[in-house]
């Protein structure tokens, strides 16, 4: 460790060193000092903590005006943006108690607000919280934040739901870069894992003001983990274990920052078995195993910060459809995908006196590959055996379906300087993709995409008022290659080259204000838009994922929603209650509907499109009864409604939701802090509101139970969880689980152990 220090204070003594520095002490309100607490710069990508005197100091801060989040477990966050123009600033904190949660700084919104000045209500989520659901996969994980959901094929695919909304309606930011994976089939996973990842942020409707086609239903904005604090170094080792899949998820990181240079460096490794389903059977081939690693390279100069990225991600991953041969091995037997994600970004800052530009580039590729074909119609029973005859098949084997895309985005948006009270940004974002098949068999033809937007937002404040705005064009164009497929060995089908362009303006305008003293209240109008894709457009085979022949419809024009939101919250130091309702219309919804023809004996299926509506909301209560400080309740229930203008329901429209969870959080002594037992009831309703090739889907409910905290026994400290997920084996089926045709139940009881060590 110190020989990697030495190496990377050798290297900032050749950056242009910055001489402003930020200084003072941290305290509460009865003026005890607060250690450990965090202050944070954002757009620095840097933070640092108090000593045991409650003090800290921010060394390198580039002049003109940066915010900086001061933040401590059990209060309330303050943020604020200083002008620095002296050598040396000193600013004193007095933070408030709070008991029900910490507020945070909202990244995927524009001007990086707390969430409590935030005009948009954005849910944020902790790696670690979604850790302690025991969930299997990050998307599993994300399906507890209250209006979302996934859209699932076993344990090792999963597609997020927002609000009724999924596929490329919703987009996914990685690493401050949109995510571009093949996500417009269902059986399409995002590729990503929760390590080296430090939160996640929901953004629920239209959010095409920010990031263009492609956000019309939300966004999932996945924040990368923040780089060790100024002149230290940590490793992080985390196992967890979980019984159902015998699954092991191991995941190393090592980060160290010197004043001016900074890295991060992660490693994991998750294999799962065929899940096990109530009445002891496995799943056939629902099995997976993945290799992630991450790498993060930063620097700090005068008026300069620059935060680079990679990640790769391969996940292997069985297709299944039955309850057949059983078996314990992870490795995927046909038909199976096996898909490489590669994930390059540079977030960069430049620093005026009254000003800044913030430029983001980035290159995603990803490679899918779908193994179709048996070479082997008996299964060994051996397990050695059994691994080594598949690894020489998929030596051998060439994939029935490959396809590579190649992704270049670019962001660039100046912050102008603040004129009153007044605070606003304009900015250009765009992308040039590749799409290219390998395969044998073709799904969509090879094709270039390119978009370009232009946008400006503008936020004000005045005394308990919050209001933003903006307004944004984007335009899409779309050209395909001509293809001749053989269909049936005798005949050709084919791919007709398309030259199309969509555009649409969309815009935004949100405000916030305090009814009555108490009442917190969020109103946003927002418009947004989302171009038909390529799947859509032009699909013409069999799509196995699936077991479809599926067609695309050239004459495709813009889905364009409409959307008015209202968020109500109520708070007093021992009750939270929430309601968040909304009404999304949305023109020309695009969906695939049965043609009531065979090919290739699957029925074969087409892209209609349908003016269509989706309502509903969230509504809960968060209760901290007095004098029991350690004892939680928390209560909420979600509803989406989704409808065609001719009053057919939408398909794929998640069931109504009511959780009920009792939490209890505590500390011993020295030896165990942020400890937690907490028990949830989730009691999922019957679905009777179906699409026209859905059937109706009967209601259940889910225990859950969760224990836990952080440890130190003998200068030994360590991160202990234990979590039991559908504790009483529960039989039920999804009305999102793509495996519900089949009459396939969903996991049963599932046990997850966890440890992770930090070592300083």
């Amino acid at each position: 460790m110190k020989l990697i220090l030495s190496i990377l204070f050798a290297c900032s003594s050749l950056l242009l060193h910055a001489q402003h520095t930020l200084s003072g002490t941290i305290t509460g309100k009865d003026g005890e000092p607060l250690v450990g607490a965090d202050i944070y710069a954002p757009g620095l990508h840097k933070g640092t903590v108090t000593n045991i005197d409650g003090n800290y100091i921010f060394k390198n801060l580039p002049k003109g005006k940066v915010k900086i989040v001061f933040g401590y477990f059990g209060y309330i966050s303050q943020s604020k943006t200083l002008d620095i123009s002296e050598k040396e600033t000193v600013l004193d904190i007095t933070l408030e108690e709070s008991v029900f949660k910490m507020d945070e700084i909202i990244l995927s919104t524009p001007f990086h607000r707390l969430q409590s000045e935030n005009v948009m209500k954005v849910d944020r989520k902790t790696v670690q919280q979604l850790q302690q659901t025991g969930a299997l996969s990050l998307v599993q994980g994300i399906s507890n934040i209250s209006g979302v959901s996934q859209i699932s094929t076993g344990s090792g695919i999963g597609k997020p739901v927002i609000r009724g909304l999924s596929g490329n309606r919703v987009l996914v930011y990685a690493q401050g870069v949109r995510l571009e994976n093949q996500q417009f089939g269902s059986e399409h996973g995002l590729g990503l894992n929760d390590s080296g990842v430090e939160s996640v942020e929901v953004i629920k409707g239209p959010a095409s003001l920010l990031y263009g086609s492609d956000a019309l239903g939300g966004v999932l904005y996945f924040n990368p983990e923040k780089y060790a604090n100024e002149n230290t170094t940590k490793a992080i080792v985390n196992q967890k274990y979980f019984t159902n899949t015998l699954g092991s998820n191991t995941s190393i990181t090592l980060k160290s920052s010197a004043e001016n240079v900074k890295f991060i460096t992660s490693m994991a490794y998750n294999t799962h078995r065929d899940y096990k389903i109530p009445n002891g059977d496995r799943v056939t081939n629902s099995r997976f195993y993945e290799f992630d690693a991450k790498a993060a390279l930063g620097f700090d100069f005068k008026n300069f910060t620059s935060d680079n990225r990679f990640n790769v991600n391969t996940l292997t991953v069985g297709l299944t459809d039955e309850i057949g041969n059983q078996s314990t091995n992870f490795i995927p037997q046909n038909p199976y995908q096996k898909i490489d994600n590669y994930i390059v970004s540079s977030h960069n800052h430049i620093y005026f006196n009254d000003s800044n530009i913030d430029f983001h580039f980035g290159y995603i590729a990803n490679n899918r590959r779908e193994f179709e074909e048996h070479h082997h119609e008996e299964e060994e029973h051996d397990h050695d055996h059994e691994e080594e005859e598949h690894k020489e098949e998929e030596e051998h084997a060439d994939p029935s379906l490959q396809m590579k895309l190649k992704t270049f985005t670019y962001d660039v948006q100046y912050h102008l300087p603040t004129i009153g009270k007044f605070e606003s940004i304009v900015g250009i974002q765009g992308l040039t993709q590749n799409n290219t098949n390998y395969g044998e068999e073709l799904l969509i033809p090879d094709a270039t995409v390119n978009d370009f937007g232009i946008f400006t937002t503008i936020n004000t404040k005045w005394e308990n008022h919050f209001l933003q705005g903006g307004i944004r064009f984007d335009t899409r164009n779309i050209t395909t290659e001509n293809h001749l497929v053989e269909h049936d060995g005798e005949h050709e089908h084919a791919f007709e080259p398309i030259d199309k362009s969509f555009n649409s303006f969309t815009a935004s305008l949100g405000y916030k204000t305090t009814l009555f003293n108490n009442i917190e209240t969020r109103l946003n109008l927002a418009t947004g838009f989302r171009a038909p894709n390529l799947a859509e457009l032009t699909s013409n085979g069999v799509h196995h994922g699936t077991n479809r022949f599926e067609q695309g419809n050239s004459e495709l024009t813009n889905e364009q929603n409409y959307q008015l939101d209202l968020a109500l919250e109520y708070h007093n130091k021992h009750i939270e209650i929430f309601a968040n309702g909304f009404y999304n219309l949305i023109d020309n919804y695009i969906f695939l509907s049965p043609t009531g023809t065979m090919i290739d004996n699957v029925d074969v299926y087409t892209y209609v499109q349908d003016n269509s509506k989706l309502y509903g909301g969230e509504v809960g209560f968060h209760y901290h009864p007095h004098p029991l400080d350690w004892l939680h309740l928390e209560s909420s229930f979600e509803m989406v409604i989704g409808k065609q203008n001719n009053g057919d329901y939408l398909p794929l429209i998640p069931a109504h939701q009511f959780n009920n969870t009792l939490r209890g959080e505590f500390n011993i002594n020295k030896w165990l802090k942020n400890g937690y037992a907490s028990l949830k009831l989730e009691s999922i309703f019957s679905q009777n509101n179906v699409g026209l090739f859905e059937t109706k889907t009967n209601g259940y409910q889910l225990l859950n139970v969760g224990i836990g905290g952080d440890f130190n026994i003998s200068n030994t400290k360590f991160n202990l969880s234990f979590s039991i997920n559908n504790a009483l084996d529960k039989e039920y089926i999804s009305h999102l689980s793509r495996l519900k045709s089949n009459g396939i139940y969903n996991i049963g009881r599932t046990a997850m152990m966890g440890l992770k060590f930090d070592i300083n």
